[in-house]
């Protein structure tokens, strides 16, 4: 027997030792590798599969789909109580189970303390989220018929991002103990107090091994004695002043830039941006358009928020539908303005699931998304530079998105945007949207449009 256990030990041992001469065995996983995980997990293939297409082990598999799954709930049809995840809430007959309500006699499966009361609570479970594949991919079960309250996906584009996010983090911060800090401020600092600049100090110290814009940094971070009022031209230098209107926080671009836009290659998408009333007015015009169908859309907002354009998301998806919504809005390229600074709100759904995926255009290139700047120019032509939204409701953007949506378009060979989009579409989506056809002789773009209906 114990001939057996030390083959055994030693065929893992070679196993283990083997996997590290696997080509690219040793290389992180990128993007493509991920889709093709999700795409395989879809297919119901094993990580043993899986692994051996991508020359991985079959535990880095394991490791990158359950550490990087992403949590959904999905409540709508599958049980009458959303908070009950109890196994035996179908024939449970139980009442006043937490002995507050003397002369209770609703049953404990819809109140939503039940799981919290109940000594018999035991959590419904899947096999599948309990060992591999870990996920609900691939699974042969109708979301709607799953009674699984919590169910886990794995998505490559956000299994990618936190790993981008996870490997930023570990690089950041400071590559150097305390003492070796110490040691080099006793250099810097009194350095800097004769006057000396920190490109000096760099050149007549290379035993300090670091650049002279780490030596900036270091002294910006407050992390040495000397401060940035001790060096001589700084303090004469102005922050460098950021638009209000920008995003600030810029690590909502990782992934999300145009040049990663552009690799995916597509031929439709959506463009977003925000057209802007003159000062006497807050309100502000959240506009889509469908490179594809040249459909124009425009909502009304009160304020110009970040919260104001996640309503505008959340609307239209419980108009749609979750996986309408995604199929219309899967792709969205806008521009750098702050009412778009938190991506990850507008690419989660209202039920958990990720229904879109936002980039971002190249500061101050707006061409970048020219077929919506070229409807902003027609939308101008109802609504000039320097008119007051505040009056304006709607309705009125409705009237308007029909006139626009129903011009004959050189680019579709003389057909509008309204009746390709209802060919393409449906509809379905266009209910959604509410839109509606005008015809061709009352088709008006200029002030008019809206004056009259006032």
């Amino acid at each position: 027997m114990d001939m057996i256990r030390l083959k055994l030990l030693l065929t893992a041992v070679e196993g283990l030792t083997m996997s590290k001469y696997i080509p690219g065995n040793q290389k992180h996983l990128t993007l493509e590798d991920r889709i093709f995980i999700q795409n395989s997990l879809n297919q119901g293939i094993t990580f043993k599969e899986i692994a051996k297409y991508l020359c991985k082990d079959p535990s880095t598999i394991s490791k990158e789909v359950k550490g990087r799954r992403r949590t959904d709930w999905y409540h709508k049809g599958t049980f009458y109580n959303a908070h009950n995840f109890c196994v035996h809430r179908y024939h449970c007959k139980k009442t006043n189970a937490c002995n507050k309500i003397l002369l209770c006699g609703v049953k404990c499966t819809s109140c939503p303390t039940c799981n919290q009361t109940c000594k018999d609570f035991e959590k419904e479970r899947c096999s599948r989220l309990d060992k591999a594949p870990y996920v609900c991919n691939g699974c042969d079960k109708p979301i709607h018929k799953c009674t699984i309250a919590q169910k886990y996906n794995y998505n490559a584009k956000a299994a990618d991002r936190t790993y981008r996010t996870t490997l930023s983090d570990s690089r950041a911060g400071l590559n150097m103990t305390k003492h070796e800090l110490r040691q080099k401020d006793k250099i810097i600092s009194p350095l800097i107090e004769q006057g000396q600049s920190p490109y000096q100090i760099i050149t007549n110290h290379p035993e300090l091994d670091m650049s002279v814009r780490t030596l900036y940094h270091l002294i910006d971070s407050g992390v040495l004695t000397s401060r940035n009022i001790d060096l001589k031209r700084k303090v004469k230098f102005k922050p460098r002043k950021c638009h209000k209107t920008q995003i600030t926080d810029r690590t909502v671009f990782v992934n999300r830039t145009y040049d990663d836009f552009t690799q995916l290659g597509l031929s439709s998408f959506v463009e977003m941006d925000t057209v802007h009333s003159n000062r006497e007015s807050k309100k502000t015009l959240l506009t889509f358009f469908f490179t594809e169908e040249k459909l124009f859309l425009a909502f009304l907002l009160n304020r110009c928020t970040k919260g104001a354009v996640r309503a505008v998301y959340d609307r239209l998806e419980k108009r749609m539908g979750t996986e309408l919504f995604l199929e219309r809005f899967e792709f969205v390229l806008t521009d750098r303005g702050a009412e778009f600074g938190d991506p990850e709100a507008l690419e989660t759904g209202i039920n958990g699931f990720q229904r879109s995926s936002i980039y971002y255009c190249d500061p101050m290139r707006s061409g970048q998304k020219g077929g919506l700047e070229q409807a902003h120019t027609m939308l101008r032509d109802v609504l000039p530079k320097g008119t007051s939204f505040e009056f304006l409701t709607q309705w009125d953007v409705n009237q308007i998105v029909n006139h626009m949506n129903s011009t004959p378009r050189e680019s579709l060979g003389g057909r509008t945007p309204y009746d390709v989009a209802l060919e393409h579409f449906g509809e379905e989506t266009i209910k959604a949207f509410q839109l509606k056809p005008i015809a061709p002789d009352e088709v008006n773009l200029t002030p008019k449009l809206i004056r009259f209906n006032k």
